[in-house]
């Protein structure tokens, strides 16, 4: 008699042949990656609120867009008359930022404010600014946001706060907070 099972029947462990081998195992590197890249843009965005709450001392810069083929003349009444105090300017990561220039683009109809960021501090820093869109009668807009990361001491940076929201009036810019930290 042989020992071998009948064909197409397996023998059970020990009785010759080898037990099969356990099904591979599934690899999760799939959720370690989407879970990573949720983990980084809840915390983006948990620094955005963070920033939008501790950013805010009320210290705004306006900046219009000059009007084409405007002359210097009509821009000096709009500094302040001698009578009147000055603003007084801006300290601390605000006074980092300044805006270049406002517009609302003619074929998007979206407005854009571009800044430059100069690093004022003793370290390497980042920068996250918000900045809103105000029309004539006061109301805002529109807003956007404009980052920049590792700016050394004293280097610049040019950016661009482009809002997505549509505009057909002519608007102001206002920086609403900048947050700075050292990177």
């Amino acid at each position: 008699m042989s020992q071998q099972p009948p064909y197409g029947q397996t023998p059970p462990p020990g009785y010759g042949y080898p037990p099969p081998p356990p099904a591979p195992k599934k690899s999760s590197a799939g959720k370690i990656i989407g879970f990573g890249c949720l983990g980084v843009v809840g915390l983006v965005v948990l620094l955005g609120v963070v920033g939008a709450m501790l950013g805010t001392d009320g210290k705004d810069k306006t900046a219009t867009p000059p009007a084409p083929g405007a002359s210097a003349a009509p821009s000096a009444p709009a500094k302040a008359p001698a009578s009147e105090p000055a603003a007084p300017a801006p300290k601390g990561a605000e006074a980092d930022v300044k805006i270049t220039s406002c517009e609302v683009d003619s074929a998007t109809n979206w407005a854009k404010a571009n800044l430059t960021i100069t690093n004022g501090s003793s370290k390497k820093s980042n920068y996250l600014i918000n900045v809103e869109f105000v029309n004539a009668s006061g109301t805002r807009v529109g807003e956007a946001i404009a980052a920049t990361n590792n700016l050394a001491p004293g280097q610049a940076a040019q950016q661009t706060a482009q809002g997505l929201d549509q505009i057909k009036d002519k608007v102001t810019c206002k920086v609403t907070s900048v947050t700075r930290y050292a990177s």
